[in-house]
């Protein structure tokens, strides 16, 4: 079931367009990464997502009909720019925007008591948030953001100024979410996280959506049909051998055996490969590069912006 879509989302300010019939779909329990290059429109996105700023054109829909303002309190939103009152005690802050987001106070404190254990910060209840960390405030606004079990939650590059050792953790806490059944939107530079985190990406680049898809299929979609064979033996000139169908793109001698990539050309097979390297060499192993997601999202980037 489709939590939350956007469909031909238009927003301009004055002479920029910001989004240029932007559509989306967000499945219950998936993590969706929404991505592209800095000024590609996603943070207005996620503005109009949460009805901070409204859209000229095109309509929201959650739970399969037209969102309401009410609909906010079903959504936690953790954004870049963190936002919590300096001069406010963490605990204090804490309760009042569960409060806020519809927890009774009981309720409230009880789940807040969980999640201060679970980030070692049950000391930092009665300290100003100024006394705080940047590391810190991040990690109370994260759960601030998780508190009251919203059916949608949107992290705006959560793992911004954390340390490593932060960074894990954090990550390790979208990953039980995600395995609890969240649902979640989810926006970073960071591909490394995405591959580890997503399951479905839209990509915007230049106010429109570029990319849309399950992160395996896209993966498999903009692959080069290149592959990594190890081997046995002295180092063989493949050059004459392979010179028509396949392109060497690296040959080097590993610690153990030799390694050979090769590209595949004129819609050549793999046994046809094999068939010609087995003539001359013994192979340890034979498999397919699959391009990251920093690869992909570098190609399709390109290619739009070649357009």
């Amino acid at each position: 079931m489709v939590l939350f879509s956007a469909q031909d989302v238009i927003k301009d300010y004055a002479a920029h367009r910001a989004l240029d019939r932007v559509s989306i779909s967000v499945e219950e329990g998936q993590v969706h990464g929404l991505l592209g290059p800095n000024g590609a429109g996603k943070t207005t996105l996620i503005r109009i997502i949460n009805q901070i700023t409204a859209p000229d054109q095109g309509e929201l829909f959650f739970e399969g009909r037209p969102m309401r303002a009410s609909d906010i309190h079903q959504i936690g939103y953790l954004p870049e720019e963190r936002g919590l009152y300096k001069k406010m005690k963490v605990g204090e802050q804490a309760l009042y925007f569960a409060q806020l987001k519809g927890l009774s106070k009981r309720d409230a404190l009880k789940s807040l008591k969980v999640w201060f254990e679970k980030f070692e910060i049950q000391a930092w209840w009665n300290k100003k948030v100024e006394e705080l960390s940047k590391g810190m405030q991040q990690k109370v606004q994260f759960i601030i953001t998780v508190v009251h079990k919203p059916k949608l939650l949107i992290f705006d590059e959560p793992f911004s100024g954390f340390d490593p050792i932060n960074t894990n953790l954090l990550k390790q806490e979208i990953l039980n979410l995600r395995k609890e059944g969240a649902t979640i939107i989810f926006s970073t530079h960071n591909m490394a996280s995405v591959e580890e985190i997503c399951d479905h990406i839209s990509l915007i680049n230049k106010s429109k959506k570029i990319v849309d898809g399950p992160i395996h299929e896209l993966k498999e979609h903009y692959k080069n049909h290149v592959f990594e064979i190890q081997y046995k033996g002295e180092t063989y000139d493949f050059t004459r051998l392979l010179e028509a169908d396949f392109r060497i793109i690296e040959h080097r001698q590993a610690e153990r055996n030799n390694v050979l990539k090769v590209q595949h050309l004129n819609g050549k097979s793999n046994n046809e490969l094999l068939q010609k390297l087995m003539q001359q060499i013994e192979i340890i192993s034979f498999q397919e590069i699959i391009p990251s997601m920093n690869e992909v999202f570098i190609k399709v980037v390109e290619q739009a912006n070649q357009k």
